[in-house]
């Protein structure tokens, strides 16, 4: 191992392009923000160094181990964010890069591609939401002042945006692309000429430097390895990705799995099902992390913790010849989270989706599970576990793997037909993480606010004859608006009872679920007033008021706080029922 001489930025992304230097399997995936990308810049241009660079020398009987990848140029969150694959001929070697794959795709995006990120406020899975952005160096004056100490003002801005700016603005924003592709040095003053700035100095000079530090200054310096025992690159591998954004350990099962596997592309397979499952609607945001550990899990891996020791060549071919009915597995249990009204907004613990694919793994069950009639109580059982595994405090935190080796015993043991809930209850129960609510645990969720991930599980828990199939908002009975400081004042209440209701108008005696349309339409009405409009007087108000154990609805805001203890009451007793009270230590 030794290092190579000194080169350019040009020179080096001249490789990338033409496939000379690539990724190996083991590389994550590409993670950096805009704004470190703005960073990096700026250091460029300081002259600060920007590290040095690892590469192994792969020669062609070792190549065969391995898949490789390219180098990512149009990085959209929504559409593009897998690096492309490369086929290398029988009999070539090649140069992977080790470490500083973020800096040179980094480099590479900026120079010679864009950058598509989600728009402040965009829906997430609209692709007008990701618009792509490009590199712009303001060449007529520094940065504005800011917390991270940079001089030169880069930023990423998309052709609206740059569209958008007064004339006189914009022409001093350059996009670094066309710096970068001028030819000589001397082009530069010809950017600068096109927008009538060719006599500003400061203008020239910055365009000239930034043309200098990517053609002319040897400012990328690469050690590379060229011994082929692969433990020994693997090793290496890790210790110098131990620092910046940190290499999970399925980062490298990952890799591995994509250089074991023989009938598909691992990272493809993986990636895809993560995909899948995160666009199940209304929308989940589980990792890969998590994709790979319930795969392990779903092939009776007996360790299926994060370890190098169960990255064997064994359990990976488990994993592979697995893999097509472990997806399947994890699409219906997402599936049936959602139909238990989860999301992303509202799963508070994705590690509870594991169980629940081993238990449609276990038992070999199809999408039809989740409408089949036969099947309906065993869905409630299900139902109910998962949201109060949810409620319950810390079930899914540490301890996870025993916990979940536990479950996997108890569902083999006595899930053939069923969900087990009582076994899994006992042996989450062995474990310190049991089901059961102290009163002081009750009184602890009785104050669970507004706007907490946790809310929607904890009202669906409580109220489980609603269909949570049909989307439903947490909402509050008494509007919000109506019991706003300044509304309460307008009321003529006193301050001290502005403040109590204040402090008890989030909480979750004040919350219901609703179905969305309804809710929608619900307004700022009053409750009495409201709930008489919709349902009238007769029995359809009043099993309204029954199913969501509502005491008679306040019409005032000064009713408020006597209408807020009667339905805390009454949560607190179907909170009790629902999770089972513990004896109080």
């Amino acid at each position: 191992m030794g290092y190579l001489p000194t080169t350019t930025i040009a020179k080096t992304l001249l490789e990338i392009r033409k496939g000379e230097l690539i990724l190996p399997a083991i590389q994550r995936e590409y993670v950096w923000r805009p704004d470190q990308i703005v960073r990096l810049f700026d250091s460029l241009m300081r002259g600060y160094p920007i590290g040095s660079f690892l590469s192994w020398k792969v020669n062609p009987d070792t190549v065969r181990q391995f898949r490789f990848y390219g180098f990512m140029k149009d990085f959209n969150e929504h559409s593009n964010r897998h690096n492309p694959g490369v086929d290398i001929l029988p009999g070539q070697s090649a140069v992977a890069v080790l470490d500083g794959q973020q800096r040179l795709t980094s480099l590479n995006i900026a120079l010679t591609g864009s950058y598509a990120s989600r728009r402040k406020w965009g829906r997430y899975g609209d692709a007008a939401a990701y618009p792509a952005r490009f590199l712009y160096l303001h060449a007529g004056r520094p940065a504005e002042h800011n917390d991270d100490g940079l001089v030169y003002d880069f930023r990423f801005l998309t052709n609206e945006a740059l569209a958008a700016m007064d004339p006189a603005e914009r022409i001093y924003w350059f996009a670094v692309r066309d710096v970068f592709a001028a030819e000589e040095q001397f082009d530069v003053f010809a950017l600068a000429q096109t927008v009538g700035l060719g006599n500003d100095k400061t203008v020239t000079k910055r365009l000239s430097r930034l043309w200098q530090v990517l053609h002319v200054d040897n400012l990328i310096n690469f050690y590379q390895e060229t011994e082929q025992d692969i433990e020994r690159v693997l090793d290496i591998f890790i210790r110098v990705n131990s620092g910046g954004t940190v290499l999970s350990y399925s980062d490298l099962l990952l890799s591995v799995a994509t250089a074991q596997w023989s009938d598909r592309d691992a990272r493809e397979a993986v990636h895809g099902l993560v995909d899948r499952i995160n666009a199940t609607e209304p929308g989940f945001s589980v990792s890969k992390d998590l994709v790979l550990k319930a795969g392990l899990m779903l092939s009776d891996v007996n360790d299926f913790s994060f370890k190098v020791k169960n990255f064997t060549a064994e359990n990976m071919a488990l994993l592979d010849e697995n893999w097509d009915r472990i997806g399947n597995s994890l699409e219906i249990a997402t599936g049936l989270l959602a139909d238990f009204g989860l999301s992303e907004a509202t799963l508070t613990a994705d590690s509870v989706m594991i169980p629940v694919a081993y238990y449609v793994h276990h038992r070999g069950l199809s999408q039809k599970y989740r409408e089949a009639p036969a099947e309906a109580s065993d869905r409630l059982a299900l139902k109910r576990w998962v949201l109060r595994s949810l409620v319950a405090s810390g079930v899914w935190g540490s301890g996870l793997d025993s916990l979940l080796r536990d479950l996997r015993e108890g569902l083999r043991e006595q899930g053939a037909f069923g969900f087990p809930v009582e076994e899994l209850e006992r042996r989450m129960a062995s474990r310190g993480k049991s089901l059961q609510a102290t009163p002081d645990r009750i009184e602890e969720l009785l104050s669970r606010p507004y706007g907490s991930r946790g809310t929607f599980a904890l009202l669906a828990t409580i109220f489980d004859h609603v269909d949570t199939r049909n989307v439903h908002h947490v909402d509050h009975v008494y509007p919000a608006a109506l019991l706003s400081k300044k509304a309460l004042r307008s009321a003529g209440l006193a301050e001290d009872h502005i403040s109590r209701i204040e402090s008890k108008r989030d909480q979750l005696p004040n919350l219901q679920l609703m179905e969305g349309l309804l809710n929608i339409a619900k307004s700022d009405s009053d409750p009495a007033t409201w709930a008489i409009a919709h349902f009238g007087e007769g029995t359809a108000l009043d099993g309204y008021l029954a199913r969501n154990l509502l005491p008679p609805l306040p019409r005032t805001a000064d009713e408020f706080e006597a209408f807020f203890e009667a339905r805390r009451a009454r949560l607190s007793s179907a909170l009790g029922l629902a999770l089972g009270l513990a004896a109080q230590d």
